[in-house]
């Protein structure tokens, strides 16, 4: 390589290339610092658009699993119908029969109402007057009106089905112009049932009307579930004469608002 001096004393000296390349990695004579674009723009802090941001990953919706949800809820509504039911059930279970007399709507009880007219039991020959209609205690025949379940077709005397009151029967009585399928719903209540027996009573103020002794409830249709819960609470359970029974003894299967003549006493 030559070196010529300049012409003048301003002049920088002139460098004769010598066909060689640059070192790598190293600038080539007279070019400025920083003159190149970085080898790796998204390792720099100059131009470009900078180092890319990180793909953030799309959650893909499935769903409710609403088989499982609805079997679970209903194995729950399962299980809280069944424990509410045991404790109703055990509920009922210690209640009282008096108190589940009392709870059965349209009840009356003249024991608590009007005792006096219910307190007489005596024994007595004829018809006799009572405070209530049908009757639901007072003074009876002697002899009971058979209560093992008796479905009677004709009316029969209140003084023979009072004295069954007494045993612990209950009594249910219809209007006679009932309908025959209305009749026979009541019976079902009462066919083959100890302590009960049913028969038309003239007069009713209500089409169907059930009695034990002290005890009374009268309702508008025969299919009223009232009826049957009467007949299941207060049968036997209403007995002011513990231990008497419908199945022996002094009882008449007669018909006819009349009464028999007094019959000697056979234990009740």
């Amino acid at each position: 390589m030559s070196i010529s001096t300049p012409g003048g004393p301003q002049r920088r000296p002139t460098v004769v290339s010598t066909g060689k390349k640059p070192a790598a990695g190293r600038p080539a004579a007279g070019a400025k610092a920083g003159s190149g674009k970085p080898a790796n723009p998204q390792r720099s802090g100059g131009g470009g658009k900078g180092p890319r941001k990180p793909i953030t990953p799309v959650k893909v919706s499935q769903g409710r699993p609403w088989g499982p949800i609805a079997l679970f809820v209903a194995v729950g509504v399962l299980a809280t119908a069944i424990i509410g039911y045991g404790a109703w059930a055990t509920f009922k279970g210690s209640q009282s029969w008096q108190d589940k007399a009392a709870a059965i709507e349209g009840i009356v009880n003249y024991r608590e109402t009007d005792p006096e007219a219910i307190s007489n039991q005596e024994h007595r020959s004829g018809k006799q007057e009572y405070a209530q209609s049908p009757p639901v205690g007072g003074p009876h025949n002697n002899t009971w009106q058979r209560c093992l379940g008796d479905v009677y077709d004709s009316p029969i005397a209140s003084e023979h089905a009072l004295h069954s009151l007494e045993h612990g029967a209950v009594w249910l009585t219809y209007r006679p112009d009932l309908p025959a399928g209305d009749v026979e719903k009541l019976a079902s209540v009462i066919r083959g049932n100890d302590f009960m027996l049913m028969s038309p009573y003239e007069g009713l103020d209500k089409p169907v009307s059930i009695q034990a002794w002290g005890y009374q409830l009268k309702v508008d249709n025969a299919d009223d579930p009232r009826i049957k819960e009467f007949a299941t609470t207060l049968a036997q359970n209403a007995s002011v004469e513990p231990g008497a029974t419908c199945s022996a003894g002094n009882y008449t299967t007669g018909t006819g608002t009349e009464p028999r003549e007094l019959q000697p006493s056979m234990g009740g």
